[in-house]
């Protein structure tokens, strides 16, 4: 039993990183200072993910410089395996700087 535990972590550890994508917009990578959430949303899909159950309006700074993360987190998992797969969801983070 603690060889398969082992097993599956390591899998999670390595696939994992498939799940979350980033996209840098503007001149945030040039810009100076500290990074921090501006604001985060999350977007729902049914139908394992081929239709989109409305659409999420996250909030972005003025400027348009910002980093757009979209990932699958421990609580996206949880809609998804309660559901069968029916129901799943992403966490879109977007993040600026000071």
């Amino acid at each position: 039993m603690k060889k398969y535990s082992l097993i599956i972590v390591g899998c999670a550890l390595t696939l994992a990183s498939c799940m979350t994508t980033s996209t840098t917009v503007g001149s945030y990578n040039e810009d100076p200072g500290k990074q921090y959430t501006y604001a985060t949303g999350k977007q729902l899909w049914i139908g394992f993910g081929l239709l989109p159950i409305g659409k999420t309006t996250v909030a972005t700074p003025a400027d348009g410089n910002c980093e757009v993360i979209s990932k699958f987190v421990f609580g996206d998992f949880l809609i998804s395996s309660l559901t069968g797969g029916i129901l799943t969801s992403r966490t879109i983070i977007i993040k600026d700087k000071k």
